[in-house]
Formats: C-alpha cells, structure tokens, sequence
C-alpha cells in the first residue's frame, strides 16, 4: 500500500509542477505582482477558457498531492 501511495505521489507532484509551468504569468516584475493581486482581489480581471481549466486542475491537484502525502505518512508508520 505504501508503495502504490508514493507512486501515486510522484505522479501527482509532476502533474502539478507541469500545470504550473502551463499557466500564464499575470503580470511581469514586483510593480505588476502587487497590482495584479489588487486586480485579482477587486475582480477587475477574470479568468477564462484555458486559464480557468488551469486553475481549477492546479486546486484539485495540491489537494490530492497533500491527501496523498498525509496517507504516505500514515501508512508509514
């Protein structure tokens, strides 16, 4: 069981560090990161079609990847 559960682990890291690298950058430089998070947090820009798919994969990703590193370390022990 521990082994399936870190091979399931693997797979699930590199698909999310490939969903990442997939998904756009907002803005470019520390001036942009700080208005691009006072526009995603106002609602001014929304994300569509690709971005959004992205998005919605990269949520359900890290919460499979940290179900799966509690279950590693469960079964672990």
């Amino acid at each position: 069981m521990h082994t399936f559960l870190t091979i399931l682990l693997v797979i699930v890291s590199l698909g999310l560090i490939l969903v990442v690298l997939l998904q756009s950058g907002k803005s470019a430089g520390l001036s942009g990161a700080i208005s691009g998070g006072a526009e995603q947090l106002f609602g001014k820009q929304k994300a569509r079609g690709l971005d959004l798919v992205l998005h919605r994969v990269t949520v359900v990703l890290s919460v499979l990847f940290f179900v799966l590193t509690m279950a590693v370390t469960y079964f672990k022990l």
